[in-house]
């Protein structure tokens, strides 16, 4: 079959890479894709918000099956779109998509099926915002808060305060931050404590199949410190969760999820991602550690404490967790996908290779803030095959060669059978690489 995947980032090189696994497909496409991607399939000059012309692309090109890789095509319809002219595609239709795209919908939908979650308050000016952060519903002086930007804002749209003061200035600058139009409504949150865990799933509108679980590092610096980016590594281990939180997740937040969904007219069919804060249940939600790293795994008494609260969903594989979750699948990405669209997931037994899997994300000098692009990339031929590198931000010079041309640029991909062997690997591999400025974290996976 012909396949489209929609994307340009290393999401969707990893994607591109399960399909081009699979026995099943002749043909790859990535609209737009990246010199990376383009190894592995004919990059299509169309950009993801150009629905029109991606259809038309399909149409003509005799297209199997469409795999959405961002949110912002499936937030405009896409799904919807192509599903009238009896498209095969992959990715939650627009009114399900709602579940990322505006974080006060997401929220609401939450509260009205008992999903635990934290406290918060949504409002539709910057000067409502302002009189909640000072009247001290959440908290004192010196007492954190989250500010959210309700729409998509290319993960720009979220601060963790520190304090009131903090908090002020994240709402009189979140148009700045998150652009005008995700800005028009602003969710104030309750700062949770604990482990931050992704639980990602296929799911087929009634039925799911979960991955496995995953942990991103978010913040630029090592020891969790500076600005929010995009995600500087991730890694896959079996530690990250119980089988016993596991089951209390699938319980409290997957199951009400999907029969929300149901019940209130959008069946989820796609890849539903949780972005989960693990409390501690006996002292509290506050006590523990902040959302920031902690240097050490907990010990298996602490973690058997920790209780999940949802933060955030998202409706589509996240990046960089992607790169370290396809490395792993065992079973036809292809299989999977008929099963979405047939609604037989239940049917299907999905495998995943043993072990833990590693991503360090090597990014632009400046990033996030304003990256510098154009350097030559030295060193990817160096690299052994039991390595992977996904292409992020990359383009060919004139000469050939690979150049820089994003902030994040390149992610470097290991699997081993724990997980201070797969990080070991991908560090290793690292320290081929290089290019003027380039930057990564150091303490994936600490």
């Amino acid at each position: 079959m012909n396949t489209l995947v929609i994307g340009s980032g290393g999401r969707e090189h990893a994607i591109c890479g399960a399909f081009y696994r699979s026995k099943r497909v002749l043909k790859i496409y990535c609209a737009s894709g990246n010199a990376g991607i383009a190894e592995i399939a004919e990059c299509v000059n169309i950009e993801p918000e150009n629905i029109e012309e991606l259809l038309k692309f399909a149409k003509n090109n005799a297209v199997d099956l469409t795999f959405v890789g961002g949110e912002t095509a499936l937030s405009l319809g896409i799904v919807d779109k192509f599903g009238a002219q009896g498209l095969r595609i992959i990715g939650p239709n627009m009114s399900a998509s709602k579940l990322e795209a505006s974080k006060s919908f997401a929220k609401d939908f939450m509260f009205r099926h008992n999903i635990p979650t934290a406290k918060y308050r949504s409002v539709n000016s910057t000067r409502e915002a302002l009189e909640i952060s000072q009247s001290g519903e959440f908290g004192g002086e010196e007492s954190p808060v989250v500010v959210k930007a309700d729409g998509l804002a290319s993960g720009k749209g979220v601060v963790v305060a520190e304090n009131r003061a903090e908090a002020v200035g994240a709402i009189n600058q979140l148009h700045n931050l998150a652009g005008k139009s995700a800005a028009k409504k602003i969710i104030l949150e309750e700062c949770l404590f604990g482990r931050e865990v992704s639980l990602l799933m296929f799911a087929d509108g009634e039925n799911f199949a979960l991955m496995p679980p995953a942990r991103d590092h978010k913040r630029i610096g090592e020891g969790d410190t500076g600005p929010n980016t995009g995600g500087m590594g991730t890694i896959t281990d079996s530690t990250l969760l119980s089988a016993a939180q596991t089951e209390q997740i699938i319980n409290e937040i997957i199951k009400p999820t999907l029969k929300g969904c149901a019940d209130e007219g959008f069946p989820f069919r796609g890849i539903l991602f949780l972005g989960l804060m693990m409390v501690d249940a006996v002292s509290g939600q506050r006590s523990g550690v902040s959302s920031k790293e902690n240097s050490e795994p907990p010990s298996a008494a602490a973690n058997s404490q920790l209780q999940p609260m949802l933060l955030e969903y998202n409706v589509r594989f996240g990046d960089p967790e992607t790169q370290s979750i396809l490395v792993r699948l065992k079973t036809d990405i292809v299989e999977i996908c008929d099963a979405i669209l047939a609604g037989t997931l239940d049917k299907l037994p999905i495998s995943w290779h043993e072990g833990s899997s590693a991503t360090i994300v090597l990014a632009s000098k400046g990033y996030p803030e304003k990256p510098q692009t154009g350097a030559v990339i030295h060193g990817l031929e160096k690299l052994q095959n039991d390595i992977s590198i996904f292409h992020a931000g990359t383009s060919k010079n004139e000469n050939e060669e690979f150049v820089t041309s994003a902030g994040r640029v390149l992610g470097v991909t290991s699997t081993a059978d724990n997980l201070q062997e797969a990080l070991d690997k991908a560090y290793k591999a690292v320290k081929n690489i290089s290019w003027d400025g380039m930057q990564y974290r150091r303490d994936i996976g600490k």
